[in-house]
């Protein structure tokens, strides 16, 4: 049995515990607000330039010259992994690692390789057997766009010199504080067929306009600038899920200490009023034992 010190060291701790919990719901909260505006922002933009890059990509008969579009057997598959570069978010993280698992189950028969993004990624694959293309550590500290579109830059360099036939990306998809949505994407090559908003499936349409340049020169040209986009936005999806996830952690986490708190006070009260009640017994004991002596 635990003695009244040892509990109030304990709901003292707790006590401090919570404070740190409520200070980080804060920071969270806050950032949210500010990565829910950017992202909200981009989207209409994101999307809508997809849909005109599929709309003359559905024109082009032979896309044998287009070598972002070229479908080719995969022989070798590279998988994006974003995750966060900090803890306590709950299950934001171990849901990537989750599907970046299933993923390479699928990927059995296939040379596959990471290009992890986010600290946490990185701490959990490298201790495995996997093949680690490139590690992107504290992007979410300075996020910007420069940086987004140098890595999709990158990427599209492995894509065409590295060897890579497909390039894949798993992250969390904000949809709200509460809310994150896990999702795998074909990055490259570009695909036309992809539904281009959450749940549509409109058929592209034929009406076709007069183009200069060829229709195939400006899809050369907007598809790398479409890739940077994309990548801008799926790290701002990314970064807004984590601090909703986060504030939601931190958000349990408080409440939790509040109810444990609670219990140990409860349980601290009642061990003092046994061990007075214990005390008070012996007194009267022990007065009893002197009258009859």
């Amino acid at each position: 049995m635990a003695t009244l010190r040892e509990i109030r060291n304990r709901i003292g701790s707790i006590e401090s515990t919570q404070q740190i919990t409520k200070a980080m719901k804060m920071v969270s909260s806050a950032k949210l607000r500010k990565a829910q505006d950017r992202i909200l922002a981009l989207r209409p933009y994101a999307y809508e330039l997809r849909n005109v890059i599929r709309h003359l990509v559905a024109l082009i008969e032979d896309v044998s010259s287009l070598p972002l579009i070229r479908k080719r057997p995969v022989n070798k598959a590279l998988i994006v992994v974003v995750t966060s570069d900090r803890g306590l978010c709950g299950a934001f993280n171990s849901n990537i690692i989750r599907t970046v698992i299933k993923r390479l189950n699928e990927y059995s028969q296939t040379d596959t390789s990471l290009y992890i993004i986010g600290r946490k990624g990185y701490e959990y694959f490298s201790r495995r057997d996997k093949h680690i293309e490139k590690y992107k550590p504290e992007v979410f500290q300075d996020i910007c766009f420069d940086n987004a579109a140098r890595i999709a830059r990158d990427l599209v360099s492995l894509y065409l010199n590295g060897g890579y036939d497909r390039i894949e990306i798993v992250y969390n998809e904000f949809k709200s504080a509460i809310q994150q949505n896990v999702i795998h994407e074909q990055f490259l090559p570009f695909e036309p067929e992809e539904e281009s908003e959450e749940g549509a499936s409109e058929s592209v349409s034929k009406v076709d306009f007069l183009y200069e340049p060829d229709k195939a020169t400006l899809v050369n040209q907007l598809i790398p600038k479409n890739l940077n986009i994309q990548f801008w936005r799926i790290l701002l999806e990314s970064n807004a899920a984590e601090q909703g996830a986060r504030m939601t952690a931190m958000e349990s986490a408080t409440d939790n200490a509040e109810e444990l708190i609670h219990q140990l006070t409860i349980y601290y009260n009642r061990t003092r009023q046994a061990a007075i009640t214990k005390e008070l017994s012996e007194i009267v004991g022990g007065a009893n034992a002197l009258k009859e002596s």
